[in-house]
């Protein structure tokens, strides 16, 4: 067996990727995909945590631009993340992992309240821990909540799981001549303004030494291969 980077992981993946090609909802055929793509590396003996975002289901922030209060919005995008949450539970039970929901919000019929010590246990019996529910506070994202459960659960990367396949120095989706980067520093990060994250959650990364791989989840088998050390995606690291 390969040589593991990484004993304890926190794994960030968008809402829209769950969403498939209907760009909508819960595509249950994708969250069997991104199961099989967890279990792969949880085989390797990775501890992993795990966070969705709700872009899927619900964007506070667009809400709140629209003439939603923002607080109320950000409520409802939290629940979102919960019925993710459950949703890519069901997914990776199918494929035998052993998993636990941990939510910030009260869902006791659902979830487990969010404890560290509790999400640390889960973790040391080599369950996949889903964390849902955002940090529980309006005006944090889902980006926030996962750089905020890492240092919380020690973990040793932020592995960001999006539609995009590193970060470059502006939008490739609309930018033929967009340069991607293999490694960059926090500071350039928050320098350039480049959308990687949100800033609290780089500054909360670059203040505790967390580094963050963004990588192209849709890619099957390179969250396996960047574990085991391959060079994929971008490392933000100081």
């Amino acid at each position: 067996m390969a040589e593991m980077l990484y004993r304890r992981v926190l794994l960030k993946l968008s809402g829209e990727v769950l969403a498939g090609e209907q760009g909508f909802g819960i595509d249950p055929i994708k969250a069997d995909y991104l199961a099989n793509e967890v279990k792969s590396i949880h085989d390797l003996g990775i501890e992993i945590g795990l966070i969705i975002g709700a872009g899927n289901i619900f964007r506070g922030m667009q809400a709140a631009s629209k003439g939603m209060d923002r607080v109320t919005g950000d409520y409802l995008g939290m629940l979102a993340t919960i019925m993710n949450a459950i949703s890519v539970q069901d997914a990776l039970e199918k494929v035998n992992c052993e998993t636990r929901t941990l939510s910030a919000i009260n869902v006791s019929q659902i979830a487990e309240p969010f404890i560290r010590r509790r999400a640390i246990r889960h973790l040391e019996k080599g369950r996949i821990v889903i964390i849902a529910g955002g940090t529980g506070n309006p005006f944090f994202t889902t980006d926030s909540a996962a750089a905020l459960r890492a240092t919380e659960l020690n973990a040793e990367i932020v592995l960001k799981g999006t539609k995009v396949d590193g970060i470059y120095d502006k939008d490739p989706m609309s930018h033929n001549d967009a340069i991607k980067y293999d490694t960059i520093s926090f500071s350039k990060v928050l320098n350039d303004n480049l959308r990687v994250m949100d800033l609290t959650a780089i500054t909360l990364c670059k203040e505790n030494n967390l580094p963050i791989r963004v990588f192209n989840i849709n890619r099957e088998g390179d969250l396996k291969a960047l574990v085991q050390g391959a060079k994929i995606g971008t490392l933000v690291s100081e």
